[in-house]
């Protein structure tokens, strides 16, 4: 997807990044970081009411990321 076309590019780009990074070496670093972006945005949307679709797409960020750890780093499968 276009940078441009980011709904939440603070987060997204990131992920973005993560996603796409080829050396496993590097990719728990990546990954964490996204997380942490993920966690402290979230924490911003507590106190809001709005929302709804971002948490969504975070929702559908973590399953990716989910997905990622599992194939690319041999994490154990949670579900």
């Amino acid at each position: 997807m276009e940078i441009s076309k980011l709904k939440y590019p603070a987060w997204q780009i990131p992920l973005q990044g993560a996603v796409q990074e080829s050396d496993r070496d590097k990719l728990p670093g990546k990954i964490q970081q996204v997380e942490a972006l993920i966690f402290e945005r979230l924490q911003e949307l507590q106190s809001s009411n709005d929302g709804v679709v971002e948490r969504q797409a975070i929702n559908d960020a973590l399953e990716l990321l989910r997905t990622v750890k599992h194939n690319q780093l041999n994490y154990p499968d949670w579900n």
